[in-house]
């Protein structure tokens, strides 16, 4: 009997990995412009006032900020969880 079915193509995952971290990506942006604007703008007009402009500069670099911890974290975990596994089944 035939395991190729069974066993997942190295590069098949690396794309699979790379399309999942774009779509996470998109959804970071989508959600960081719908935070933003919600906390920033109070009325859409033709220009940006220096205020609202500030705000939102302010926002993007902490949501960026706070997302990027949350990934390192995440990333410590994971590696960490990955050492106990290995040991586990050695």
């Amino acid at each position: 009997m035939d395991n190729q079915g069974v066993t997942t193509d190295p590069q098949l995952q690396q794309f699979i990995e790379v399309e999942s971290q774009k779509q996470r990506f998109q959804q970071l942006v989508h959600q960081m412009t719908e935070v933003c604007w919600e906390k920033c703008m109070d009325k859409p007009g033709p220009k940006l006032d220096s205020r609202t402009e500030v705000c939102f500069v302010n926002c993007v670099e902490r949501f960026i900020d706070t997302s990027q911890f949350i990934l390192n974290r995440l990333e410590q975990t994971q590696r960490s969880r990955g050492t106990f596994s290995e040991t586990m089944t050695d």
